[in-house]
């Protein structure tokens, strides 16, 4: 597999080619993720829950962020590494630019955030600093005391169209990726249709362009499997045979089925 750029992720989606995003934290698993071929690797804040036993990802800060960062840089070899701003890091647009800066230095090729049209001013300027931003709306683990919990978002119309209308605006800003996390399968459709550049879907339904899944939760690791997961070592021998056969079944559009996706 050639490096991943977000030029390659971009003629993907217009090819309708699917791709698949792996959260990784470490050397060990980025070699692993790289190997197997997946094209994105992410280095979530969910850290916090899976790899700290945090209850929520708050917690999670800029150091630790570009602490892991730097040792999944170093086991990578082709996967495009995108890495979560934590929470609070990027209230401001000084903010942003200055922890940005931070991850980027440490090995990251794109920085993530959560939110909307809020977001708008420091993903332009992020964009023009030429620092790739993946937008991430829907479900947003930052702000799950506010969202009441981890809840599915944009049932109702009104909150399916402002989400929409959230995402077009952080494209036109200057975003390159998009993630959607926790929505109706025709929401996450609708999203994908509606934007010229590639969104990633994480209980979002089949038809986005991408789709992501902590590694903790395919491989079984985790306290609780999410009802849009999937535990890939049940069919198979080795972790590097369980990654690898989630990227297959994603471009194969066999993951996520109907019982991983939200109506």
């Amino acid at each position: 597999m050639k490096k991943i750029s977000t030029h390659i992720l971009k003629a993907m989606k217009d090819n309708n080619d699917k791709f698949a995003v792996v959260t990784t934290y470490d050397y060990a698993f980025s070699k692993i993720v790289s190997n197997a071929n997946i094209e994105v690797s992410l280095v979530g804040d969910s850290l916090g829950n899976v790899f700290q036993g945090r209850s929520t990802t708050i917690p999670v800060t800029i150091e630790e962020m570009a602490y892991h960062m730097n040792a999944v840089s170093r086991g990578n070899e082709n996967s495009l590494l995108v890495c979560d701003m934590p929470f609070m890091s990027y209230s401001t647009v000084k903010d942003t630019l200055q922890n940005a800066a931070i991850l980027m230095q440490a090995g990251a090729q794109m920085i993530k955030v959560e939110g909307g049209e809020w977001l708008a001013e420091s993903v332009y300027k992020l964009s023009q600093c030429g620092i790739p931003v993946c937008g991430h709306v829907g479900l947003t683990p930052q702000s799950v005391n506010k969202l009441g919990g981890n809840k599915v978002q944009g049932k109702d119309k009104s909150d399916a169209e402002k989400m929409v209308k959230d995402a077009l605006i952080l494209q036109d800003a200057g975003a390159d990726l998009l993630v959607v996390e926790c929505v109706p399968s025709r929401l996450g459709a609708d999203l994908t249709s509606a934007l010229s550049i590639p969104v990633i879907g994480i209980g979002a339904g089949p038809d986005t362009d991408g789709q992501v899944l902590v590694s903790y939760d395919m491989l079984g690791l985790s306290d609780r499997l999410p009802k849009f997961a999937k535990n890939f070592l049940n069919e198979t021998n080795s972790v590097q045979e369980a990654i690898t056969l989630f990227g297959n079944e994603v471009r194969n559009g066999l993951f996520p089925g109907p019982d991983n996706c939200f109506k």
